[in-house]
């Protein structure tokens, strides 16, 4: 068979991963599995799915089973430059960082693609609930759109609105039509060896939720006792440092007071975690910068769906280029608002653009 339907196939260990490969083999392409190895376990119960021995060894099983070409590739220092100490550096600021974002645009699909041509393929697959088109433009030219995932439950596309045109342009996500109960029927019907494994929940690097903790372990800085205050500047009580708290957070702040306190603001340069009621989360306007536009960089403000985290369902806003990124104003006010998470925004299914909040 020909390289020309030769197709590399990203393959985390997962159920997701493998139905991918498993359908582009039935489909008649020549797959050839890669496993990007990213990090490694600190100690015992220290590394989640997705980054976990038994992960590449359950896509070695797949490959095995479909009788495909199985390669490990080490990308742990790209992993820790790239995804984990920027991670760390947004968490010391007081900002909420969203990591597979990064992953998807600087480690995963961006490697990947280099590898897939280096392995002679001229495309490269996913598991990704997400979809890709070919837009015809009326120069002449083509270009992919990136489009959500028919099941709306699982869609996707909010992590890889930073992947860059080329790789959109030769990616291949088998899964964008089908819904996940689908997805692990047809892979119970492939017989694949991990059909029934529980989707990963957590961020790879901390499986057991202490960003804190994690912060603490990797970064020099951290740690720093502040007030914590009312809106007023009230001191209200203590904190261990900025990096154990978020915007929109109620949990964990170990404040006094009958009515319950959320995390409105976190403030660096004073260590400062401003808290409040819950009215006091809603926002109605955001500025997102370090925007990648998935086409043109629109000329004027335009009407869009804007989604600010991976579970919001998106909301309606009117949104303004602007020269460091755009302005987002909402139609009706959203609830925690948290900065250094991506907005991204949609006109129907397309992904036009996104950012991080600001």
């Amino acid at each position: 068979m020909s390289s020309a339907t030769r197709v590399l196939v990203a393959m985390s260990g997962g159920v997701d991963s493998s139905l991918a490969a498993a359908l582009l083999k039935e489909q008649g392409r020549e797959v050839v599995g890669v496993t990007l190895h990213l990090w490694d376990a600190e100690g015992e119960d220290k590394v989640g799915r997705c980054c976990a021995p038994e992960d590449r060894d359950d896509a070695r099983r797949t490959c095995d089973l479909l009788g495909v070409p199985h390669y490990v590739i080490d990308e742990r220092e790209a992993f820790r430059r790239q995804v984990v100490e920027p991670f760390v550096a947004t968490n010391l600021e007081g900002r909420t960082p969203i990591p597979c974002v990064a992953c998807n645009q600087h480690v995963k699909l961006t490697r990947l693609w280099q590898l897939a041509q280096s392995f002679g393929a001229t495309k490269l697959a996913t598991g990704h609930y997400a979809r890709v088109a070919a837009d015809g433009l009326a120069d002449g030219h083509s270009r992919v759109q990136l489009l959500r995932g028919l099941d709306e439950d699982k869609d996707q596309s909010y992590f890889l609105f930073g992947v860059p045109q080329v790789v959109l342009s030769n990616l291949v996500l088998p899964l964008g039509e089908l819904r996940k109960t689908e997805s692990r029927e047809v892979a119970r019907r492939f017989g694949l060896p991990n059909w029934d494994k529980p989707d990963s929940q957590e961020l790879c690097f901390v499986p057991d939720g202490d960003i804190g903790g994690f912060v603490k372990r990797h970064a020099e800085g951290a740690g720093q006792a502040g007030d914590i205050v009312d809106e007023s500047g009230s001191v209200l009580g203590r904190h261990a440092g900025v990096e154990a708290f978020t915007v929109g957070q109620r949990r964990g702040l170990g404040v006094p007071g009958r009515a319950p306190r959320y995390v409105l603001r976190v403030i660096h340069d004073t260590h400062q975690v401003v808290v409040g009621s819950s009215q006091d989360l809603d926002r109605h306007e955001l500025e997102a910068h370090q925007v990648t536009w998935t086409g043109r960089q629109p000329a004027e403000a335009f009407p869009a769906t804007v989604q600010i985290r991976s579970h919001h369902q998106g909301a309606q806003a009117f949104v303004s280029p602007t020269p460091d990124g755009f302005h987002a104003r909402f139609e009706q006010a959203q609830r925690a608002i948290a900065p250094g998470q991506a907005a991204v925004v949609y006109v129907g299914d397309r992904v036009v653009g996104g950012g991080f909040i600001a």
